[in-house]
């Protein structure tokens, strides 16, 4: 049976919107499994527009769903028209977007708001019983809906002390559960059908980064 996927996209850049290639593994491995895709973003302003040479915020609106329609070459739908009961599952890619368009995580830490429409459609895929794969710094959505959950975003070894320690140090603080794993590994917690993945947040090659996004999809897809 073909397994029907919402991918839901930030924007298009790691420093204001989604992270380009965590976006590209996610489709390239539902793909080869099959999966029918359909992507989603909010219609809105980003928190800000990001000069990805410096790092460094520069002057300009963006829309979140016309930037994420760069990725999506132009096949992206208001996030407003996803329909629950018409996919098995949902997949967040990372990037700064999901801390400053999806929610407001990186003024707010643990005291964090997500937006409505999001917060609506990770609550409505768990009370399904349909699973949400996250990567990179996603999981923190999950965090805030499901408290005491069980999650990833990579290890005290594997990862950057900046974002990483920041976001572990915060998820603990919520109560949640944090598990070490390094780039190759999803971690699955079985009982809220979340599956996460480091992703970018780990210091690996981007092949490594690649291969474990797959594996994300493919346990993401086993609980579908």
């Amino acid at each position: 049976m073909v397994k029907r996927v919402a991918v839901i996209l930030s924007g298009c850049g790691v420093y204001d919107g989604t992270e380009i290639h965590e976006a590209s593994a996610i489709l390239v491995h539902l793909s080869r499994a099959g999966a029918k895709v359909q992507m989603f973003a909010l219609n809105a302003d980003q928190m800000h527009v990001v000069n990805h040479c410096e790092g460094k915020p520069t002057e300009g609106n963006r829309n979140i769903l016309q930037e994420s329609a760069r990725i999506a070459r132009g096949d992206v739908t208001d996030l407003a028209k996803l329909e629950v009961s018409e996919f098995d599952a949902v997949i967040m890619p990372g990037g700064f977007g999901v801390a400053k368009n999806l929610s407001n995580w990186v003024v707010k830490n643990k005291d964090f708001t997500i937006e409505p429409q999001v917060e609506k459609l990770i609550t409505a895929f768990h009370k399904a019983g349909k699973p949400l794969g996250m990567c990179c710094i996603a999981p923190i959505l999950a965090a805030k809906v499901f408290p005491g959950c069980e999650l990833t975003v990579g290890s005290d070894n594997a990862c950057e002390r900046w974002p990483y320690a920041q976001t572990v140090g915060v998820l603990k603080e919520m109560g949640c559960k944090h598990v070490n794993t390094d780039v190759d590994v999803a971690h699955v917690d079985v009982k809220n059908k979340l599956v996460s993945n480091c992703a970018f947040m780990c210091n690996a090659p981007i092949h490594e980064v690649f291969d474990g996004i797959g594996v994300m999809v493919k346990e993401t897809l086993k609980l579908a």
